[in-house]
């Protein structure tokens, strides 16, 4: 793979070791349970996590949710669909507002980040298919402008 990539590619001797080097962790499961140790993350790591989109499945451990800043891409449909967030909210865990913010609002300077690199992150997304349209159209303008791609008719 460092040659078809033309990066460095290592291979990790286990989960953990992956984790504990790894400075962004995506997960796109449908486990019902989390898939890895929150003590195997280090500080400040950046999570994707874009699987359990269920209410009663978590693919991230509880501890790794109570502990790291916390954005979604929208509140109602994270509260709604995943376990993640909707199991350590029923065990008095953690609050609604313990979510930091949705993802447009940092993006449009409404709400800062992180507040050090030191600061685990965590964004979980159940998927919003009108933010997948407009990125969709985004894409498709960009691909326009740049005379890429090409009309398949169906």
């Amino acid at each position: 793979m460092s040659d078809a990539l033309r990066v460095e590619v290592a291979v990790a001797e286990s989960p953990r070791e992956a984790l504990r080097e790894a400075d962004v962790v995506c997960t796109a499961t449908v486990s019902a349970t989390p898939v890895f140790a929150d003590a195997d993350l280090a500080p400040g790591t950046h999570i994707n996590a874009v699987g359990s989109y269920k209410p009663d499945v978590q693919e991230i451990p509880e501890e790794t949710v109570l502990r790291a800043l916390l954005v979604v891409d929208h509140r109602a449909s994270a509260l709604a669909q995943t376990g993640d967030l909707i199991t350590p909210i029923r065990k008095g865990l953690m609050k609604e507002t313990d979510i930091h913010a949705e993802l447009g609002e940092i993006v449009a300077g409404k709400v800062g980040g992180r507040p050090s690199e030191c600061q685990m992150t965590l964004f979980k997304s159940v998927g919003v298919a009108v933010q997948d349209l407009a990125a969709a159209t985004r894409a498709l303008e960009n691909a326009r402008q740049k005379g890429l791609g090409q009309i398949v008719e169906l």
